[in-house]
């Protein structure tokens, strides 16, 4: 990255609450979020939400009938794109592009509109329908900000958003965009909730969003590095990937280094990155044993867990890595 591009502002919606202060608050305290029950049919599943919390949803007619996920994205992206560059991008002299990152999107509205389909397809609401798309969060965000500027929904498993500030720094870095905010948003649904759980009982499902704006210029906190992912393959096992990811992603110095990994408290699952990092010599941080599993939003607060640490000074890098689900190891390294 040459020291060019950096995290010029970040944006939570958590299970902790809305806004980037009660995450790192939460992650601060060690405390996580209380569990509530999702209900289904006499299936109980514990899960951790946002909290409801109107003030938080940004004002907007494109909300008004959106899924819930929809909303935690554009409030995540507006604060992390901060009042200053919102006024610009308004008045049509900031390009900003967007990019969503997500593993199951809209399901909310999928589940309600394909209701509707099985129990009498001439009653099925249309209005329903452009909700239950992937691109449809990231499709009301940009027409919030009034932007015409690039914007891509990147679907893949919970180390996507890596992918998502890679592309981000290729458009700045091609000057294509300004700036470029990157979203990676979920929201609860009793099916991909007990699914998550089918795996292990140990899960917690949780849901929300985290974004990093991103532009090139000075600031306190640099994005240093964003290797390609490591596919899981024949070749390399997720632990393979993970070692191979951390070769890649570490630096010379680890003491002075904060590793905000992807550890959620499942056994099975968090295996393989335990065994490539377990001689880390620095300081450690685990969100989705706080927030619970948040799958596509996950990374995301791990890279402004990350980022908010170097801001705050208490480290001068910071690595977030993360283990995907069935797909990758991702990662990127932050720095002042």
């Amino acid at each position: 990255m040459n020291g060019r591009i950096v995290i010029a502002g970040t944006g939570a919606v958590s299970s902790a609450g809305w806004g980037v202060p009660t995450l790192i608050a939460a992650l601060e305290r060690g405390e996580a979020p209380p569990v509530s029950i999702l209900e289904r049919q006499g299936v109980h599943t514990p899960v951790r939400r946002v909290p409801e919390n109107a003030a938080g949803v940004p004002k907007s007619a494109r909300l008004r009938r959106t899924s819930p996920v929809s909303k935690f994205a554009a409030a995540a992206a507006i604060e992390a794109i901060g009042p200053e560059r919102l006024a610009k991008i308004a008045a049509g002299e900031w390009r900003v592009g967007v990019i969503y990152t997500l593993l199951n999107g809209c399901v909310n509205y999928s589940n309600r509109f394909f209701g509707e389909v099985l129990t009498d397809p001439s009653v099925a609401s249309p209005i329903l329908f452009p909700e239950t798309v992937f691109n449809a969060p990231a499709s009301h965000l940009a027409a919030m900000l009034g932007s015409t500027s690039p914007n891509d929904s990147l679907l893949g498993d919970g180390a996507e958003f890596f992918t998502g500030l890679e592309v981000a720094a290729e458009w700045i870095a091609r000057g294509d965009v300004d700036g470029c905010v990157v979203v990676g948003a979920e929201e609860l649904d009793w099916l991909c909730a007990e699914a998550l759980r089918f795996h292990s009982s140990d899960y917690i499902p949780s849901e929300g969003a985290g974004a990093l704006y991103l532009e090139a210029g000075e600031g306190a906190v640099k994005l240093l590095h964003v290797p390609d992912p490591v596919p899981f393959s024949a070749e390399a096992d997720r632990a393979k990937a993970a070692h191979f990811l951390r070769e890649e992603i570490a630096p010379e110095d680890e003491s002075a280094t904060l590793l905000v990994g992807s550890l959620c408290g499942v056994g099975r699952a968090d295996r393989a990155e335990r065994m490539a990092w377990e001689n880390w010599s620095g300081p450690r941080l685990s969100p989705r044993m706080i927030t619970g599993e948040a799958l596509g939003a996950s990374a995301a607060f791990q890279c402004i867990a990350a980022v908010e640490a170097i801001r705050a000074g208490r480290v001068d890098q910071a690595i977030a890595f993360a283990l995907g689900g069935n797909e990758q190891a991702a990662g990127a390294r932050f720095g002042k």
